[in-house]
């Protein structure tokens, strides 16, 4: 996607969701993508003497930045790891719900697959700058905290390997989750953060001081926080509490209602202010019926929205979206909007090394746009300046 052509355009009467504040009747203009100015009341009547913009009346409705899902690894049936349509096909799913700008996630395969797949993710973003770059969940992760990973292709991290997914990505590798306290781990997290990419803790069996040495050494994100890891004991406090005391990491969570419980939801919020990303880790089945479905070499079945591994062993992705999310935050777990809504933009831009230009309402940022009724529900999105819905 490009900006250069979009046509300017008004948004106005709206209720503004911006740096964490709720403001009425607000307005944002939008030239070339980017945002040019935001104001209050009338004053948008004087803007673009020179042109005709397009003029839509958010009639009060709320009007939020475009959301920013760092770690979500496909739905509509397909997966970021399928071909160029595939993608394409699953990322409309979450660009019809908000989502504005994505982080594509691969799971554990063979080393020479990834590398074919962070090529293919790398020409992508290369021609469409909604598409962040992409995530390697795996494959240097704990056997024992799996998931709904292969464990034949699990690994320790080693120099030359990272270094090989590193140029694959060709400066679109954002995020690699890793469990720190495998050989290696320590060392590849300095690597990857040497190359401006963010290390992200997961699928961990770390304790509470080992959790806090790889985020001493450069790591900046804790994977779907609570999942995959050992829990918030009162004895073993384990990475989560370690995530919580180091003011740089941002804490993932998937809240879909069933990954982690709305009052811990809570209370990650409460201990970590400022610092919680909101995540979908959507699979194939996101925007898509009950069924079965493959994430990476493995079996999934879908029942009711929730997907499990077919050998009924681990919990495998959600089929959530983030507007979804959203108003779980807000209706079930009790976030403000505002909190929440910074939980969906600013934070998760700032995770990736993308604060400056990515998840607000400012001037200078890019037009990425999300109207949403009472109820919490998508009406309108734009993505750099463009018209999704």
């Amino acid at each position: 996607m490009t900006t250069a052509s979009a046509a300017p355009f008004i948004v106005h009467s709206a209720t503004l969701i911006a740096d964490g504040t709720v403001s009425t009747d607000g307005w944002v203009a939008v030239s070339d993508g980017i945002i040019s100015e935001v104001g209050i009341g009338t004053g948008w009547h004087s803007r673009f003497p020179d042109a005709t913009p397009t003029v839509v009346d958010a009639g009060g409705a709320y009007l939020s930045p475009g959301f920013i899902d760092i770690h979500c690894h496909g739905g509509g049936g397909r997966s970021f790891g399928d071909d160029v349509d595939g993608i394409r096909t699953a990322l409309a799913v979450h660009r019809a719900a908000g989502t504005t700008r994505s982080v594509l996630s691969l799971v554990t395969a063979p080393v020479d697959e990834l590398i074919t797949q962070l090529g293919v993710i790398a020409d992508l973003a290369a021609a469409d700058a909604t598409i962040l770059g992409s995530h390697l969940e795996g494959p240097f992760l704990d056997p024992g905290h799996k998931g709904a990973h292969d464990p034949a292709l699990l690994r320790a991290p080693d120099s030359d390997t990272v270094a090989r997914l590193i140029d694959a990505a060709r400066g679109t590798l954002r995020q690699v989750t890793l469990a720190p306290e495998l050989p290696g781990g320590l060392d590849a997290i300095r690597q990857l953060a040497d190359a401006g990419v963010t290390a992200a803790i997961g699928h961990t069996d770390a304790d509470v001081d080992q959790a806090r040495h790889a985020f001493d050494a450069g790591a900046g994100i804790l994977t779907h926080a609570f999942n995959a890891m050992n829990g918030l004991h009162h004895r073993a406090p384990g990475p989560v509490a370690a995530a919580t005391s180091s003011e740089s990491v941002v804490l993932e969570l998937i809240n879909d209602g069933v990954h982690v419980h709305p009052e811990v939801v809570r209370i990650a919020f409460a201990a970590a202010p400022g610092r919680i990303a909101l995540v979908t880790d959507a699979m194939a089945a996101a925007g898509s019926d009950d069924g079965v479905y493959r994430l990476g070499t493995l079996d999934v079945t879908v029942t009711d929205g929730v997907a499990r591994l077919s050998d009924g062993s681990s919990i495998a992705g959600s089929t959530l979206t983030l507007d979804a999310a959203l108003r779980r935050a807000v209706t079930e777990v009790g976030i403000s909007l505002a909190d929440a809504v910074s939980a969906l933009t600013a934070t998760p831009a700032r995770a990736i090394g993308r604060g400056a230009d990515l998840g607000r309402i400012a001037a200078g940022y890019a037009a990425d746009l999300v109207l949403l009724d009472a109820d919490l529900s998508v009406t309108a999105v734009w993505a750099a300046g463009e018209r999704l819905r």
